[in-house]
């Protein structure tokens, strides 16, 4: 990870940093929605704590980090780590973090820690995700479509021992 960037557990505290981190993550699909800004920000809201919900029934807590940006926070990183796979839940970076190459740091030291533990990762992304750009470029495939969502995968490469 570059010097700049860190992780750390996802406390209580960040409840909120968590909503705007979620909440930028719908501001363009909800640009074109008639809606006021309370109407938008309650439907944000409920779609927040659905999703929260969701995520600590099927996953768990030492997957929740916060990414950090020289101390500051940046974004979320959910990743569950078995002994078959990387399940990268869900990574988002604010937007005044995203395009300066933070996610694609992130994503490379994800891939070495798979790489060197000889395991897949595994994602969900949307359809339209720009990110899935960036997924094909580092070697994802796409495995299967389910509604909105395609799953990729990453898988590394076969170890080759080295010789004395």
């Amino acid at each position: 990870m570059p010097p700049a960037l860190s992780l750390r557990p996802v406390a209580p505290a960040d409840r909120e940093f968590l909503f705007e981190v979620y909440a930028s993550t719908r501001a363009e699909e909800l640009a074109v929605v008639p809606w006021s800004p309370a109407d938008k920000d309650a439907f944000l809201r409920m779609q927040f704590e659905a999703q929260d919900r969701d995520y600590r029934a099927n996953y768990p807590a030492e997957s929740f980090h916060l990414i950090l940006d020289d101390g500051a926070p940046a974004g979320r990183l959910y990743l569950e780590r078995t002994p078959t796979e990387l399940h990268l839940i869900d990574i988002a970076l604010l937007p005044a973090f995203r395009g300066r190459g933070r996610g694609t740091a992130l994503l490379r030291d994800l891939l070495a820690e798979a790489r060197a533990a000889q395991l897949p990762i595994r994602l969900y992304v949307e359809h339209l995700n720009p990110a899935r750009r960036l997924y094909f470029r580092f070697g994802f495939t796409d495995v299967e479509e389910h509604g909105p969502y395609w799953q990729m995968k990453w898988t590394p490469p076969p170890h080759t021992p080295t010789t004395p």
